[in-house]
């Protein structure tokens, strides 16, 4: 999906929303559409792919969409919490909103 012209004049990696979500519950259903219905909004939206590299750590690409994202929207699912990955996510995103609310 191409993202909106407003979306693609702004500095890479700067997003409106970063979404949270365990792929193999929600990708294909709830989130696939939330996402679509952000970005035709107009709503810079990072949602992460198939294509990004799986570690046993949180990706210094997903670190860094959090941290420039002006919000974060997690998606909770039967399966989220079960998720390293999800974990760890949110981990970031609780982190960023602290530091947000103590400058």
């Amino acid at each position: 999906m191409t993202e909106p012209d407003s979306s693609r004049s702004r500095p890479q990696g700067a997003y409106d929303v970063f979404l949270s979500f365990r792929g193999e519950d929600t990708r294909k259903t709830f989130t696939d559409h939330l996402y679509t219905a952000l970005v035709q909004a107009g709503i810079h939206t990072f949602r992460d792919d198939d294509e990004l590299p799986r570690g046993k750590e949180i990706s210094d690409h997903l670190l860094e969409a959090i941290q420039e994202s002006k919000i974060s929207i997690v998606v909770f699912s039967k399966g989220y919490a079960s998720s390293r990955w999800c974990l760890d996510e949110l981990v970031e995103i609780v982190k960023c909103k602290y530091r947000k609310t103590r400058t």
